[in-house]
């Protein structure tokens, strides 16, 4: 990092511009060409500060992002498994086989600090371009702030979920004078900061953007996404009354949205079924016509979220991608691509575990999906191409499936080019909310088998069911009200424990979530027993090692990541995972041959 030297991604800007449909942006941007700019020379107007806000999103959207984003949260779990041509890449294998140490290349965090130094750089000096530019704003200041703060947030809140303790700063580093090699904060204090960064900001931040911008309002930081974020953070922090307070504001403004939605639509067109088949939660429907679905799958994933009406009654804040990324300048999804498959490879580097497939190959006696009979739930269809034994979602734009016979047949589209994924990475939407919410609910519940706490338990239980039922309703490919969930089927609280988390493994699978999932439960429990339970699941195939694997996840140091070995290196104050010893041999190896 030179000295009074900030670097700026100039195509981050271009591209945020063309979300937009903005061109000529050296219109709007007229800097000297080169891609570092002397920090004196740069923060004079409004312009300067709207360049280096699009360069955060911009930063967020790459591969070194978003893969970590898909490996930390979700490649350990029981969700996935080895695909096509999966030793081309050494680390992730190993993390499939559970074998990691500090040399991994996905224990490298630098990108995700990237964006944390981008976003502490606009919140130290946009103050000061506000101050001299009269164009800047104080609302606009302060909502910028708000984004910046935001995304910091999120970034850090990967980086604690990942490997616990981090180092935690607030201060942008653009001279070499500063001290870069600080000593982890406890994950707690952390969680603890992003929660009064997020509520210091949450009041300035866009509630909504204008129409005219309509991929703002799931592609920038709102108020609700802030909300989104704070929700989850409460849960984590065990504080279930605010972590119920954030989902619900955030639910309520959807509900919103989906109201001025049904307003819109002429009265020829069918009305949504929210306040009937969902439980008055402002879903989109998965019905594509009599007898077809997958309309939900479109809307959210696929090539009908250009409807951004429907869109934005669900998502809450996405990464956008373009599936014409040099005609647009902007970026295709590249981690998809790579890892779950394209045009050129209809298998990526992961897969479907061999336990969701075997699972979906069921007729009855299913442990993942509901249904015990039929194979009625979409999601098996959404998730998984089970034809091709691949991942689907996020990998093409189109599902259609029809159910005029004994089964569901299910109609996939192409996969998108290679290079050309315009598949957008969706960090929240509503169902996540939802989910997040009836956990909470869970969690409240009292301890005693009085009148009084039955009573409470049953309030809360039966509010957690009805938003849990409702995705699981979304999901049927039935066209009639169908409940395939039954109350009486979870009467206490280890089970309705265990309906979120198995319903937040169907509803969200392969979105980055289920191992955070896991790791978050292990905490709660303060021990690893229904994480190994889930995990060995995919490792119950005589594959050697598998022994040392259980044992090694006995320990709650090695649901986390180990500290790469480079930054161990230059960092001298950090103190590596105990789990992964030295952090320089296979991990398992490492600490089980004693």
């Amino acid at each position: 990092m030179k000295t009074k030297i900030y670097k700026i991604g100039l195509m981050g800007f271009m591209g945020l511009m063309g979300l937009m449909g903005v061109t000529g942006c050296s219109d709007f941007l007229e800097i000297e060409p080169q891609n570092e700019i002397i920090l004196e020379k740069f923060w004079n107007e409004k312009a300067d500060v709207d360049a280096v806000i699009a360069g955060c999103y911009s930063n967020m959207q790459d591969d070194g992002v978003i893969k970590r984003m898909m490996v930390w949260g979700e490649f350990r779990s029981d969700n996935v498994g080895p695909g096509s041509n999966v030793t081309s890449d050494g680390s992730l294998e190993k993390v499939l086989l559970e074998n990691i140490d500090a040399k991994n290349t996905y224990t490298d965090w630098k990108d995700f600090y990237s964006v944390i130094n981008r976003c502490n750089t606009v919140i130290k000096y946009a103050p000061g371009v506000a101050a001299t530019d009269p164009a800047y704003t104080e609302s606009e200041l302060k909502a910028n702030i708000a984004e910046m703060v935001a995304l910091r947030s999120i970034c850090y809140f990967y980086l604690i979920r990942a490997f616990r303790d981090v180092p935690f700063s607030r201060e942008p580093f653009t001279d070499d004078d500063q001290t870069m090699d600080l000593p982890a904060t406890k994950f707690d204090n952390v969680l603890d900061s992003l929660i009064i960064d997020l509520e210091g900001v949450e009041g300035s931040a866009i509630k909504r953007y204008p129409e005219t911008k309509e991929m703002y309002q799931t592609g920038r930081i709102t108020q609700d996404a802030i909300r989104a974020i704070l929700c989850e953070l409460y849960l984590w922090k065990k504080d279930y009354q605010n972590c119920i307070r954030y989902a619900d504001m955030v639910i309520d403004s959807k509900k919103v949205i989906a109201e001025e939605n049904r307003q819109k639509r002429s009265s020829s067109v069918r009305d949504d079924d929210s306040k009937t088949r969902f439980n008055g939660y402002p879903l989109v429907s998965n019905t594509t016509s009599v007898n077809y679905y997958g309309d939900a799958y479109e809307i959210l994933f696929g090539e009908d979220r250009r409807n951004v009406d429907q869109m934005n009654q669900e998502i809450i804040f996405q990464l956008v991608f373009d599936d014409r990324p040099n005609a647009n300048s902007m970026k295709a999804n590249g981690a998809v691509n790579s890892f779950y498959g394209n045009s050129n490879a209809t298998v990526g580097l992961v897969a479907p575990s061999t336990y969701i497939l075997d699972d979906i190959a069921k007729t009855s006696g299913r442990t993942v999906f509901a249904d015990q009979n039929k194979k009625l739930d979409a999601r098996m269809y959404i998730n998984c191409n089970t034809e091709e034994e691949s991942i689907n979602k996020y990998t093409t734009s189109t599902i259609d499936i029809r159910v005029s016979g004994t089964d569901p047949e299910p109609s996939w589209g192409s996969l998108y080019t290679q290079d050309q994924n315009g598949s957008n990475w969706i960090l929240y939407r509503l169902t996540d909310i939802m989910l997040l919410k009836a956990e909470a609910l869970v969690q409240m519940a009292r301890e005693g088998t009085d009148a009084e706490t039955s009573a409470y338990n049953k309030g809360l239980f039966d509010t957690a069911f009805s938003l849990v039922n409702a995705i699981n309703k979304r999901s049927l490919c039935e066209s009639k009200l169908v409940d395939t969930l039954n109350r009486a089927s979870y009467p206490g609280k280890v089970e309705m424990e265990d309906l979120v988390l198995a319903e937040r493994q169907r509803e969200l699978m392969f979105e980055g979530k289920r191992w955070f999932d896991l790791v978050r439960h292990s905490q709660r429990k303060g021990n690893t027993e229904k994480l190994i339970s889930l995990t060995m699941m995919k490792h119950h195939t005589g594959a050697t090692g598998e022994g040392m694997i259980a044992n090694h996840l006995k320990k709650m140091d090695a649901i986390y990541w180990p500290y790469n070995l480079d930054e161990m290196k230059v960092n001298v104050n950090l103190v590596q995972n105990p789990a992964f010893g030295s952090g320089e041999n296979d991990s398992y190896e490492k600490t089980t041959k004693k």
